[in-house]
This record gives structure tokens, C-alpha cells and sequence, in this order.
């Protein structure tokens, strides 16, 4: 592959507009290499070209380059204050003329440090695209610099915050671990091992604040709290942080600068040893207070109530258990986020490193060594914050969070990304064989037997079609839903980070084909068992196992849905199911992504809802084994028909308005109002489908034509962020991630066909050749489907909000509060 792709492969999806524009740069170095072509074709005798070339080979041969090889090229400057000075390589300044094509200066404006080349070369034939390229390649660089700093000095503000809060938690710990305050060093094993907690956790928070601004000011004590929290880790590790020699030096000597005694050193070093192993004091806990971000539907109710609440500090271990774990995935964000800052820093530098070998090579220039002289000793190139921070944070991370396990402490910080395995996509082809044979034989035995025209099929549609209809309503969304995860890798949108999955745990496409194949197979077999029981006269008196069926396939895949044990895709079940119960306990949960997400996903699925109210009804209050029931005429029923295809609608309803609460965004008010019209236009055409009068069906138009669209504007303007006026894509959006805009164009047209496919439950179309409940499960799949397009173009518009922000990371809570009084302090 080549390095364009993987450069791009590799990128921080949000953080794109960052990135050196390798591609941009290339086509500039295209521009001087085709120009250099057409040059020499009609110039094949130039003068200078050959002279310049036989000074080059005189000069190599008579070894007058190999008294400056060693600073060949190198032309950086380094800035000493606001004026710049380049600095030139050995030898005499004639020589450094002839062999240098570019300066690099560093340059200090308005505060900040930017870098700029000189093309010394800028006379010569085509000079101007070289020019061109140079200031391209430093608008680039200064971009990515000034990026790169930015992000450090944000994680080092925040490796201060978890320093007090690590801070918080020693004390926290120690306060539960021995609740009378008394710590005796007699020789008490329990009072042993909590000095030794102590210790240890004060080392690593000592190391984690070397990175703070405080923190640096004190580096040489660190080195030595470095020590004690390595103790037992790898030789890398302990390599990595050498004390200062200097320092050394300073410690090996008294006020008056003249050399300890051995007696007095053993003594200091047995001081700050004691220093270092001090427990931390307890009375931090006097400026903190717990952090009750966390909701419950209890916490939401008292909220609204105006209770007080209680943040005081309770030291018992449930509490200790939760601290630890808020804190615990505080540190694996932010080392992810050390982790990418890295990457970026590493791909960008050698992504200059390759555009400058092109260049020298197209160029026939020795460049590259200048320039990258420059990058090298950049912010880009020399920090190294981030690398020490990354060190630290696992010395810390595996020490006290996992017992001192590294392998168990790098499998939570460095989750490996998950491999796709051949027996997923054995399965998914069978499965998918499976089913495509058996819809093939569920057609043939349908034509031969002519199973429609018998009697008895009108009832079968009427009463076994919804049942099995269910299943073809799940299979099918799921089919769409893996189609978008296909399509968002595909186009690099960032899925995983804007659901919040789990790193490691999200779900590839093949692995949500998986199980929707295994049910349709298992849905269509029970299809053919019990059409094939019915014919067959054997079998024809077992009418009670034939209507069973699909109950017993119900309860089969909601058994597994809810199993517990960790098989099957537990950590994505388990992630459903919460978000489907903050989705029926809404307001009493803030609102995020996946949230208002699945509930959009729910409003699409109501003829699968009724589906499961049938299943209650024939199968609780029906007469199921010979396949009657009253469920059309039963009252009970018809209400609950009313509840069930407003809930979906409902439970948006009240995300908006607790948005709106929270966020005092308008816009959060007019989705409500949207929703409101939607549940009031499916009221009206449920009411029409039981009654069948025409002041029904007049209502039922007006408001279903109104809500749809609305709908369809919303979905195109507002979660598409499609139709913008002055967008350079016409009637769509400046950044488009499909490369063709017809696809965009052609989306918006089925939206608006689909949106209005409930017509048919108005305009009450009939097809001869089509019973009533097959029209209605068509106009269903079509909403799924609908929805399925929906869904891709959502996240795209949702992904490029995220990159336009640089937000490719989720703020996590933290278990404590300090005083403001104490902020200011520090």
C-alpha cells in the first residue's frame, strides 16, 4: 500500500483538517516534476543545466563535499527572541550558496514560534513552482506544529486535574482502609500494608504531576518518586527516567558548596526517603466533595423536587469501589488520548519526511536534510511531554489499579483491535445460503401446493403472517444496520467514538450479518414446518405444536438477547439493552447519542410492536390451537394498538424537552413540537383504521401530510445538514464524504417517497393479488428501509460536526470536587 492511503488510513478521523496535506503537496511536487519534463524536452543543450551538473560531479570527485558532510544541508535557524537567525553549515559561505536550495528560519510573531523556508533558488527556470511548494509545505508545517501544542498543553492541564484527584483518592483510600486515623509503625501487618498503599500511590502521583506545570519546576524530586513507583517494573521503564547529573551534583553538597560527609548524605537520603514514603495527608478531604454527575431516575426526581444534595463524604468501601472505577476510566481516556497525540506526531513527521525525499528526488535537490533538520528539533519533533506522560500514566495505572499486573494493566490501556475471524465469515455464508434456499423453497411449495388459493389462507394471513412478520421486521434492520457500518468504515466515519462503544467491543458488519441470517433461517424453517404440518395429514392433528412455533422462536431469541453469560456479543447486548431502558425511562436520564439514536430507530419499528401485542393477545387470550381469535374487536386491544405506536414517538418527545431543559437550545424545542405533530397524525390514522369514517380520514390526511413534512425537511436540513444555500455543493453541504454528489440527490428523493408511503393507510389502496396484512408489512419494510439511508447520512453529518471541532474524545466525570478557593490557589 502505498504511503498516501496509509497515511490517511491511519489519521484521527476528527482531527483530518490538522494533518499535513500530503495529498495537496504532492500534486504540487506533480506540478515541478512535469514542468522539469517539458523543460527538458525543449531544452535538451541548456548551459546552466550542464554546468551545473558538471560542477556537481567535479565537485564529488575531488572531495571537497567531504569537508562539511557531516553538516551537509542542514540550514536551520533557531530563534533566540522576536528576530530570526539561520544558520548556515561548515565551510566557506561561497560553498554554502552553491550547495544549499533552502534556509529555514524560526521566527517569533504575536508569541508565537512559526517557521518559514527560503527558496534560494527561486531565479532559475520553473523556480516559481518550487516557491509555490515551499510556502505550501510551511503553511503545513506551522498548521501541524501549532495543533500538536495546543493538544499537549490540554493533557497536561488535565494530567493536573487526575494528579488531585489521585490526590483524593489516596486519602479517600486510606481514610476506609483505616477509619480510626491512627498510623503505627510498630509493626501492625494491617497498618503495614496501608503505609505501603500509601507509599506507593503518593510515588505515582508525584509521577504524574512531573508532567504538570507544577510539577516540572520540581523535577528533580520526581526522578526519585519515579524510582519507588517503578520498583518492579520493566528495564525500559526504569531507563527512560535517569537523574539529572547536575542535580546530583547540587544534592552531593551542603549550603556552602563544599562536599557532604558520608554520614550526613546517608542521613539526607534517609530524610527524603522518609518524604517520599509519608503517607498524604488526610486533610485533603476537607476541600473536597463528591461528584453527583452520575443520574438516576431517584437523583432526577429529587432534582426536580429541589432536594438537597448530598455530596458530603461517606468512606465505605461501595463508595471507595465507584471512585475507583470513575477514575479508572478517566485514565484509560486519557492515555487513548496520549496514545493518538503520538500518532499524530509520529505520522506527520514522517509524512514530511516522504514529501522531501519526493521532492529531492524529482528535484535532483539535497532539501530534505535542511528541512527535516527543522522538523527534528520543533515543538513537533522534540517534545516529548507526551511520551513521558504515557510512561507514568501506565506506571500509576498498572500499580494501583491492577495489582500490579502489567499484562492485565496494557490489555486495558492498549485494547487490540479486534481481528476478523474465518468462522464469522464461514457462518455468515452459510447462514446467508441458508436463507436465500429456503425463501427459494418457500416460493416453489407456495406455487405448487397453491396454498393461496386453498381456503383457510385468508386466516392464516390474518393470524400466523403477523406473527412470523415480526421476525422479517428485526432481520431487516438489522441487514440496514450492518449495510451502514459497512458504508461508515468504508467512508471513514468515526461510528464507534460517536456511539460511545466500548474500544474493542464495536461490532463489524459481518459480525451483525451473523445473527441476522441465523434468525431468518430459523424463522423461514419454522415458516415451512408448519406450512408443511398443515398439508401433511399425519401431521395435520398436532395443530397445537403448529401454532407454537413462533412462539417458541420468540422466546429462543429473546432468551439469548438477555443471557447473561459473556457469549454472543454480551458487551453490545448488554449496551442495547441499557440504552433501550433509558430510552422507556425517559426524561429521568440526561440524553446522549445512542440514546435519541435508538429511539429514532424505535419510532420505524411500530408495526413490529403491534406484532409483539398480537403475540400477547393470541397466545393469551385466544384460542391459538385452532387458530382463532378476538384481538380485531376486543377492546382492550384496540387501546393498547393506540399506546403502542405512540411510544416510540413519545419517548423522543420527552429526550427533546429534557434537552431543552438542560441545553436551552430552541431547536431542541422544535424537534419536540415535531414529534407532538406525529404523535397526534398516527393517532388519527389508527383511529381511522377501527372506525373507517370520513371525519377520520379528513384528519388523518391533514395532520399525517403536515407531520410528514416537517419530517422530511428536518431530516434533510437538520440531521443531514443537507440544502445549505451557499454551499459550494450545490443545495447540499461544503464537506461531503461520498465522492458523488448524485447520491446525496437521490437520498433526499427516496426520503420524500418513503415519508409518505403511509398514504396506502388513508387512501386505503387495494391490490387483488395482495391481502391487507402483506400491503401493511411492505409499507413497514419500507420504513425501515427509509430509515436505513436515514441512519448513514445522520452519522456522516454527526461526524463532520465532530472533525469541524477537533472532538475526537468524550469528557468522562470524575469522582470528586475540589473548592474553588483551592483552585485558585494552586
Amino acid at each position: 500500500m502505498k504511503f498516501g492511503k496509509q497515511f490517511t488510513a491511519q489519521m484521527v478521523p476528527e482531527w483530518q483538517q490538522a494533518y499535513m496535506d500530503y495529498d495537496f503537496l504532492k500534486s504540487l511536487l506533480k506540478q515541478i516534476d512535469t514542468f522539469n519534463k517539458t523543460h527538458a524536452r525543449n531544452h535538451p543543450t541548456s548551459h546552466s543545466g550542464q554546468l551545473r551538473r558538471t560542477l556537481t560531479l567535479y565537485r564529488a570527485f575531488s572531495g571537497l563535499t567531504l569537508r562539511h558532510s557531516h553538516s551537509h544541508g542542514h540550514a536551520h535557524a533557531h530563534a533566540h527572541g522576536p528576530n530570526s537567525h539561520p544558520t548556515s553549515p561548515a565551510g566557506s559561505p561561497q560553498d554554502a550558496v552553491e550547495e544549499q536550495a533552502i534556509l529555514v528560519n524560526a521566527v517569533n510573531r504575536d508569541g508565537t514560534k512559526k517557521y518559514r523556508t527560503t527558496f534560494l533558488m527561486a531565479d532559475e527556470e520553473g523556480g516559481e513552482y518550487e516557491l509555490v511548494y515551499f510556502r505550501s509545505l510551511d503553511r503545513e508545517f506551522n498548521k501541524v506544529d501549532k495543533f500538536y501544542k495546543s493538544k499537549v498543553e490540554e493533557v497536561v492541564k488535565e494530567a493536573s486535574v487526575l494528579n488531585k484527584q489521585m490526590n483524593a483518592l489516596i486519602a479517600f483510600r486510606i481514610k476506609v482502609e483505616n477509619p480510626e486515623g491512627v498510623w503505627d509503625y510498630s509493626g501492625n501487618r494491617r497498618t503495614e500494608e496501608i503505609t505501603r498503599l500509601a507509599t506507593d500511590i503518593a510515588a505515582s502521583t508525584a509521577a504524574l504531576s512531573s508532567s504538570t506545570p507544577s510539577g516540572v519546576r520540581a523535577s528533580r524530586r520526581v526522578h526519585i518518586a519515579m524510582d519507588s513507583i517503578e520498583e518492579g517494573s520493566s528495564h525500559n521503564e526504569h531507563s527512560s527516567h535517569k537523574p539529572n547529573k547536575e542535580s546530583w551534583k547540587d544534592d552531593n553538597k551542603d549550603e556552602n558548596g563544599e562536599k557532604k560527609s558520608k554520614g550526613t548524605e546517608d542521613n539526607e537520603g534517609q530524610e527524603r526517603k522518609m518524604k517520599a514514603n509519608r503517607p498524604p495527608p488526610i486533610e485533603v478531604l476537607d476541600r473536597v466533595t463528591m461528584n453527583t454527575t452520575l443520574e438516576t431516575p431517584r437523583s432526577t426526581i429529587k432534582g426536580l423536587l429541589n432536594f438537597p444534595k448530598n455530596s458530603e463524604l461517606q468512606f465505605n468501601k461501595e463508595n471507595l469501589n465507584k471512585i475507583e472505577n470513575q477514575l479508572k476510566k478517566a485514565f484509560v481516556v486519557f492515555y487513548h488520548k496520549l496514545r493518538l497525540l503520538k500518532s499524530f506526531s509520529f505520522l506527520n513527521t514522517l509524512a514530511f519526511s516522504k514529501i522531501m525525499k519526493k521532492y529531492d528526488k524529482i528535484t535532483s535537490r539535497d532539501a530534505g536534510k535542511s528541512y527535516m533538520k527543522m522538523v527534528d528539533s520543533s515543538y513537533l519533533g522534540s517534545s516529548d511531554e507526551v511520551s513521558k506522560l504515557m510512561e507514568r500514566v501506565e506506571a500509576a495505572f498498572i500499580k494501583h489499579f491492577c495489582n500490579a499486573n502489567r499484562t492485565k494493566g496494557m490489555n486495558i490501556l492498549r485494547p487490540k483491535a479486534k481481528k476478523e475471524r474465518h468462522r464469522t465469515t464461514f457462518s455468515v455464508g452459510f447462514f446467508a445460503g441458508c436463507t436465500i434456499a429456503l425463501v427459494v423453497a418457500l416460493i416453489f411449495i407456495t406455487r405448487a401446493r397453491h396454498i393461496i388459493d386453498k381456503e383457510g389462507s385468508t386466516q392464516y394471513m390474518e393470524t400466523m403472517f403477523p406473527l412470523y412478520s415480526l421476525f422479517g421486521f428485526v432481520v431487516l434492520h438489522l441487514l440496514m444496520y450492518a449495510a451502514n457500518i459497512y458504508f461508515w468504515r468504508r467512508y471513514q466515519v468515526n461510528y464507534s467514538f460517536i456511539f460511545g462503544f466500548k474500544q474493542g467491543t464495536e461490532l463489524a458488519y459481518r459480525e451483525v450479518l451473523l445473527p441476522s441470517f441465523a434468525v431468518a433461517t430459523l424463522a423461514l424453517a419454522c415458516v415451512l414446518s408448519n406450512l408443511d404440518m398443515e398439508m401433511d395429514p399425519v401431521t395435520k392433528s398436532y395443530q397445537a405444536v403448529t401454532e407454537l412455533l413462533p412462539l417458541v422462536l420468540l422466546l429462543v431469541v429473546i432468551a439469548v438477547f438477555l443471557c447473561p453469560l459473556n457469549i454472543l456479543y454480551r458487551s453490545s447486548r448488554f449496551f442495547l439493552i441499557r440504552t433501550v431502558y433509558h430510552c422507556i425511562c425517559a426524561p429521568l436520564y440526561t440524553v446522549i447519542f445512542p440514546d435519541f439514536f435508538l429511539a429514532d430507530q424505535l419510532t420505524s419499528q411500530v408495526q413490529a410492536l403491534r406484532s409483539l401485542e398480537f403475540y400477547i393477545c393470541y397466545y393469551g387470550w385466544g384460542d391459538y390451537k385452532h387458530r382463532r381469535n378476538t384481538c380485531a374487536t376486543n377492546t382492550v386491544f384496540n387501546t393498547f394498538s393506540f399506546i403502542i405506536a405512540v411510544i416510540p414517538y413519545w419517548s423522543r418527545l420527552l429526550q427533546c424537552l429534557r434537552r431543552l431543559y438542560e441545553e436551552k437550545d430552541a431547536m431542541q424545542g422544535y424537534n419536540g413540537i415535531k414529534y407532538f405533530l406525529t404523535i397526534v397524525a398516527v393517532c388519527l390514522r389508527t383511529a381511522y383504521n377501527l372506525n373507517r369514517g370520513i371525519t377520520w380520514k379528513v384528519l388523518a390526511a391533514i395532520f399525517s401530510a403536515v407531520a410528514a413534512i416537517i419530517c422530511t425537511y428536518w431530516d434533510i436540513a437538520i440531521d443531514w445538514g443537507l440544502l445549505q444555500r451557499h454551499s459550494k455543493n450545490r443545495w447540499l453541504r461544503d464537506k461531503l464524504l461520498v465522492g458523488h454528489n448524485s447520491v446525496y440527490y437521490v437520498a433526499m428523493v427516496l426520503n420524500v417517497l418513503l415519508r409518505f408511503a403511509w398514504l396506502q393507510t388513508v387512501l386505503d389502496f387495494q391490490f387483488s393479488f395482495l391481502h391487507t396484512q402483506g400491503l401493511i408489512t411492505i409499507v413497514a419494510s419500507l420504513e425501515i428501509i427509509r430509515r436505513g439511508i436515514w441512519n448513514f447520512f445522520r452519522l456522516e453529518n454527526e461526524h463532520l460536526n465532530n472533525v469541524g471541532k477537533y472532538r475526537a474524545f468524550k469528557s468522562v466525570p470524575l469522582p470528586f470536587n475540589y473548592d474553588e478557593d483551592d483552585d485558585k490557589d494552586d
